[in-house]
């Protein structure tokens, strides 16, 4: 039974697009189970069932998550796949798999991760010219600094250009004070898992930080991420390939929101 979730997620190209640059349709296994569901919690926590049966990861750990509506989450997961189980179609899986067997062995790896974004985060770097990119970029990222100053006391400074430009040290220090690193908390270990996944999606620890304080919401946070490719389709046209990538994104970046949301 472990052998079998391995077989479903591991060495899959997950991503549509992906797949179609490289000519690789993907193997699914058939459904195999009648319903998912969520059992009595356990040391790992809330166990998600398939007809009864405890899932796996990929590496052999149970499938459980810290709260039950999030365990919840997951069975949906599994009861949404049709005839066959796509892994592409279960953002919250992938994600589940990741913070079970790579975040919970080495949080502060994963801490430092998302504090070396901080250092050249997506708001600080802004455009010259023109001048409504330069406004649309200060519409969305002016406020996540603001914040960061309000919240943490953190003042960064933002620059023209994409040269690198160190930001104050004290300000670093404090945001980096709010990326858990060391816990043994399971809700923890899983906001941070949430947290470098949406870190990696967007380029900024901020937007990151700011969807988990709840000082941004979802639609806001892809928004702030994607100033600039807007920007450019809205002057130049859609992009099909990249929307469909970018779809593909934007359903792991709201798993992850889930985790944080699910996960208090």
């Amino acid at each position: 039974m472990r052998d079998l979730f391995a077989e479903i997620f591991e060495n899959q190209v997950v991503d549509p697009t992906e797949a179609a640059r490289r000519a690789v349709r993907p193997r699914l296994r058939k459904r195999f189970y009648a319903e998912a569901g969520v059992g009595e919690p356990v040391p790992e926590g809330f166990p998600v069932l398939l007809d009864g049966r405890q899932v796996f990861t990929p590496a052999r750990r149970a499938l459980a998550a810290p709260t039950r509506p999030l365990a919840e989450s997951l069975a949906a997961e599994w009861n949404a796949q049709e005839i066959e189980i796509d892994p592409a179609r279960m953002p919250l899986a992938r994600l589940a798999n990741a913070v079970i067997d790579a975040v919970a062995e080495k949080p502060q790896e994963v801490a430092a991760g998302i504090a070396e974004y901080l250092a050249t985060d997506l708001t600080f770097y802004r455009a010259d010219t023109p001048q409504g990119l330069i406004a649309r970029q200060g519409e969305h990222w002016d406020p996540l600094l603001a914040w960061a100053n309000q919240a943490f006391g953190a003042r960064f400074v933002p620059v023209e250009g994409v040269t690198f430009a160190a930001q104050p040290d004290e300000a670093l220090k404090a945001v980096r004070a709010r990326i858990p690193a060391e816990t043994s908390e399971l809700e923890d270990v899983w906001r941070l898992g949430a947290l470098s996944s949406i870190t990696s999606l967007t380029g900024s620890a901020l937007i990151a930080l700011a969807l988990a304080y709840e000082a941004l919401d979802v639609e806001a946070a892809w928004a702030a991420a994607h100033v600039d490719e807007d920007w450019q389709m809205q002057q130049w046209g859609r992009d099909d390939l990249a929307l469909s990538k970018r779809a593909y994104r934007e359903a792991e970046m709201r798993a992850a929101a889930d985790v944080l949301r699910l996960t208090p």
